[in-house]
């Protein structure tokens, strides 16, 4: 299984390059980003964008592939909905379409946020957004497209925030995490990552996957 990651850098990235790279049917990972994961493994590529929205300039090396995994994703605190509109739904719709139009075959896995509003009507700026681009999503031609939307993670094995103020939540909250465990609400880092790859090789009954659906897989 060859797999793109987009958002690497990120919690929800971390998870889903940390568990591709130790699993031994995904055979390649491109990831695309500002930033390098300052990794290095004989299964990983990275290609560094500027702008993630000019993909047309590296088109030929996103072909082939079976899975993309878009994990990029900001906080709509502090942000005007058209701001907030531009890096949710714009920017994850230009990059899916370009991948659709590349490989028919894919399966493409969108990591929302528990909330998320299918209807796009609700009071909740970032809930309506979101659902929109869900909503869109799940009309491209994609082979399978599956939405997650995990409430609470626990980061493990050195997975990490880029959020100072979120990382401090998480090292706070670390004496509780076997407690928040039996939550059906929070899953870990490493069950994001795993549920990924489950999804794309042996797909889902339903497109839309909540924490207990993620946490069962």
């Amino acid at each position: 299984m060859k797999v793109i990651i987009f958002g690497a850098t990120g919690m929800v990235g971390q998870s889903a390059l940390r568990e591709c790279l130790l699993d031994d049917g995904v055979e390649q990972v491109l990831t695309l980003g500002r930033s390098s994961t300052g990794k290095q493994h004989p299964k990983l590529r990275e290609i560094l964008l500027p702008d993630l929205k000019e993909l047309s300039r590296v088109e030929q090396d996103l072909t082939g592939f079976d899975a993309c995994f878009f994990c990029l994703g900001v906080s709509a605190a502090g942000l005007k909905e058209e701001e907030y509109r531009k890096i949710t739904y714009d920017l994850t719709l230009s990059v899916a379409e370009v991948l659709a139009k590349l490989n028919a075959d894919m399966t493409f896995i969108y990591v929302t946020g528990s909330g998320t509003d299918s209807t796009e009507k609700g009071r909740s700026m970032w809930a309506r957004i979101k659902g929109e681009t869900e909503n869109a999503l799940l009309r491209l031609p994609f082979k399978q497209a599956y939405m997650f939307r995990p409430g609470g993670i626990i980061p493990l094995y050195g997975v990490k925030s880029k959020t100072r103020l979120y990382q401090t939540m998480y090292d706070l909250l670390k004496p509780l995490n076997r407690l928040l465990l039996k939550s059906s609400l929070f899953i870990t880092s490493e069950q994001l990552g795993k549920a990924m790859i489950i999804v794309t090789q042996n797909g889902f009954a339903k497109p839309i996957l909540e924490s207990k659906d993620l946490k069962q897989l």
